[in-house]
């Protein structure tokens, strides 16, 4: 009786909230911004890949606005690497809420000829990004981007400046709420939430891959999908020294995407996560890989 009234008042709850929501119009970016957040965006992109050449004080010249292109340029001249260009876009725009689809050309100054161009497309195994391990050669370059025009109407339509979703959305909401408020208040019964035999002991951890979980005592780690892979990788191989093109190609390439700097921030994230335990060490073995060393009591 007690569990039916928790749910009931849960209900309840979140359909007051729904209802009161439905009532709050809601405010997003104007489309009038869009050319401003694109700028603020792109010249973070270029701030980047200064910092990543190891400038920190040459400037990100004014950002260039034609028709339906902008384009980016530098103060002083710099070697690329185009990983660094693709990945650093993806990133930015995907937190500055930008279309994730475009075409970049990296032009030379001098001649205006297009270096390096790629395309990014939704969904990702239609972009098209040739050459991605090459490193362009020290010179003056300009990144000019356009973006696929039909991304930008849906984004001007979607970021009204007095946006209210329709009624109908709020009562799909509440609907969906029912069966959610049961996964909520359904409370698993006490004991061992794994099964033993599923996990892989490590160090003072234990890690369940399927779990996407690293348990250590009553503490659990939640892991993301690529650092289980790692992880996997290097508990297969203990106190060996992976070579990066080896991580970078089980665990991006296969799966048809190559990036470059993603292996060095998974592998930060997952060094954090192992740091509880000081017999595990995630080095880098400068110029090779990376190497899970393992002090065995």
């Amino acid at each position: 009786m007690i569990m039916k009234n928790k749910f009931f008042f849960t209900v309840a709850g979140l359909g007051v909230i729904l209802v009161f929501l439905g009532f709050v119009p809601t405010t997003t970016p104007t489309a009038s911004d869009f050319p401003s957040q694109v700028k603020v965006a792109f010249r973070e992109v270029g701030n980047q890949l200064l910092l990543a050449e190891g400038d920190s004080t040459s400037l990100v010249l004014p950002i260039l606005q034609e028709e339906k292109s902008y384009l980016l340029s530098f103060e002083e001249t710099l070697a690329l690497q185009p990983y660094d260009i693709v990945l650093l876009m993806e990133d930015i725009f995907g937190k500055a809420g930008l279309p994730n689809a475009y075409r970049v050309e990296l032009l030379q100054c001098s001649s205006g000829e297009v270096a390096y161009s790629f395309d990014v497309k939704h969904p990702k195994e239609n972009s098209i990004i040739p050459c991605l391990g090459r490193k362009l050669p020290k010179d003056c370059y300009s990144l000019k981007l356009q973006f696929i025009e039909n991304t930008v109407t849906t984004y001007k339509q979607t970021n009204s400046v007095f946006q209210k979703p329709p009624s109908l959305l709020y009562l799909l909401l509440f609907v969906a709420a029912v069966p959610l408020s049961v996964l909520i208040l359904k409370k698993k019964r006490p004991g061992a939430p794994f099964n033993t035999g599923e996990g892989l002991p490590l160090g003072s951890f234990t890690f369940y891959p399927a779990q996407y979980l690293l348990v250590r005592g009553e503490q659990q780690i939640a892991l993301s999908k690529k650092e289980c892979e790692l992880l996997t990788l290097f508990i297969a191989a203990p106190n060996q020294t992976i070579p990066r093109e080896e991580l970078s190609k089980k665990v991006w390439e296969d799966h048809g995407v190559v990036v470059g700097r993603s292996l060095d921030t998974y592998i930060s994230k997952l060094r954090k996560k192992l740091q509880a335990d000081p017999t595990l060490q995630l080095t880098n073995v400068h110029g090779v890989g990376y190497k899970l060393e393992v002090v065995y009591g």
